[in-house]
C-alpha cells in the first residue's frame, strides 16, 4: 500500500507540473504579470521538491541492480567504484532529508538576519563581524542571495548588521541561529595575550508577503441605509441616503452621510472600508511577524545557544542540541549544516 500510495502521489505531482507548464506556454500567460510570477514560483517549487527525489530513487535502483550483478565478483576496482556511488547517493540524500524537516508556516520564506555585538567591547565587535562573514559564506555555499541592508561599523568590527537572505527555505534553515553566540579566545587586541570571552546576538525573522488583496464579498458585510441628520440641503432627513457598512470578520464599521445620494455615500463608504481593512491586515501581519520572529535574548553570560572556543582547545558546541565539532575553522568558514540539521531534529522531537 505504501508503494502504490507513493506512486499515486508521484503521478499527481507530475500531472500538476505538466498542467502548470502548459499554463505558462499559453499566449496570454503574461497578461497578468503578478499571477504569472506566482505560477512560476509554484512550478519551480514543485520541480525542486519532486525531481531531486525522483532522480535519487532512480540512482538507488540502478545501483541496487549493479550490486546484484557484481556481488559475486572479487574486483577491488569495481568495489571501490560501487562504494563511491554509494557515497555520492548518501551525499545527495542528506540535504533532501534535511528539507523534509522544514514544514513550518514561514520556513520557505526569505529571511532577515541581524547580528549585534554584545558585552566585550572591541573584541565583541570583531566577533560580530566574524559571525557576519560565517553566515555570508554559508549563503554563498548554498546559492542563496545575501544583501546587507544596514550595517553600523565601529573600531574592531561592527556594532550591528542586518542582512536579507533570499532563497527557498532561507528562514527554515537559519531560524535556529537566533540567540546569543559566545566566543572564547586569546584576544588579538590584548597586548598581554589574555583569554577573553565575548558575546554577539543573532535575530532571525521571516519575510512575510506584504501584498494584500482586499476582496470584499457580499456575504462578508452588512449594508444598512438610514436617513441622514443635520444640515445638508433638501435631501437630508427626507431620503435614506446615509450608508453604514459592518464587516463581520473584523468588526469594522464605516458610515458615510456627507454625499448627496445613497450611491455616492455607498461608494465613499466602501473606499473607507477598504482603507481600514488594509490597515487592519497590515497590523495583523506585523503581529504575525513578531510572533514568528525568533526573539533576541540578553547578550551576556548564561544565555548563549552556542559556544565557539579557540583556546585552550578548539570546540564549537550547541547548548540546545549538544552537537559539537572541533573543526572551528570550517565552522567559521560557513560550514554549519550539521548544526542546522541537529537543531531541526531537536525542535521536531521536542
Amino acid at each position: 500500500p505504501t508503494m502504490y500510495g507513493g506512486v499515486f502521489e508521484a503521478a499527481k505531482t507530475e500531472d500538476k507540473i505538466k498542467a502548470l507548464e502548459e499554463e505558462t506556454a499559453k499566449p496570454d500567460f503574461w497578461n497578468d504579470r503578478e499571477k504569472a510570477e506566482k505560477t512560476f514560483q509554484e512550478l519551480n517549487s514543485l520541480k525542486d521538491s519532486y525531481y531531486p527525489w525522483k532522480n535519487l530513487i532512480k540512482e538507488i535502483d540502478d545501483l541496487s541492480e549493479l550490486i546484484e550483478l557484481y556481488k559475486s565478483e572479487e574486483d577491488e576496482d569495481l568495489r571501490l567504484e560501487l562504494q563511491k556511488q554509494i557515497d555520492d547517493i548518501d551525499n545527495a540524500f542528506k540535504p533532501l532529508k534535511v528539507k523534509t524537516l522544514l514544514d513550518g508556516k514561514f520556513d520557505k520564506n526569505n529571511l532577515y538576519l541581524s547580528v549585534h555585538a554584545g558585552a566585550g567591547g572591541t573584541e565583541a565587535s570583531d566577533w560580530a563581524s566574524m559571525l557576519m562573514r560565517m553566515y555570508m559564506r554559508w549563503t554563498e555555499r548554498h546559492g542563496f542571495k545575501c544583501e546587507i541592508l544596514d550595517i553600523e561599523e565601529n573600531e574592531g568590527g561592527i556594532k550591528s548588521v542586518t542582512m536579507k537572505v533570499s532563497g527557498d527555505y532561507a528562514f527554515g534553515y537559519l531560524k535556529g541561529e537566533a540567540g546569543v553566540h559566545r566566543l572564547v579566545r586569546i584576544s588579538p587586541f590584548d597586548a598581554a595575550k589574555r583569554r577573553h570571552t565575548s558575546f554577539a546576538s543573532v535575530y532571525a525573522s521571516a519575510e512575510v508577503d506584504d501584498d494584500i488583496e482586499i476582496d470584499i464579498k457580499p456575504e462578508d458585510y452588512r449594508l444598512d441605509t438610514y436617513r441622514a441628520g443635520g444640515a445638508g440641503g433638501q435631501h437630508v432627513n427626507k431620503t435614506d441616503s446615509a450608508v453604514r457598512i459592518t464587516h463581520y470578520a473584523t468588526g469594522i464599521v464605516v458610515q458615510c452621510q456627507n454625499e448627496r445620494s445613497q450611491y455616492m455615500n455607498k461608494d465613499v463608504a466602501f473606499k473607507m472600508l477598504r482603507a481600514k481593512l488594509y490597515e487592519y491586515y497590515q497590523k495583523e501581519k506585523e503581529k504575525e511577524k513578531e510572533a514568528n520572529a525568533i526573539a533576541k535574548q540578553d547578550i551576556a553570560w548564561g544565555s548563549q545557544i552556542r559556544s565557539y572556543i579557540f583556546q585552550p582547545y578548539t570546540l564549537v558546541k550547541d547548548h540546545r542540541t549538544n552537537y559539537s565539532t572541533g573543526n572551528i575553522s570550517a565552522v567559521m568558514d560557513g560550514e554549519i549544516d550539521d548544526f542546522i540539521e541537529s537543531y531541526l531534529h531537536f525542535i521536531k522531537e521536542s
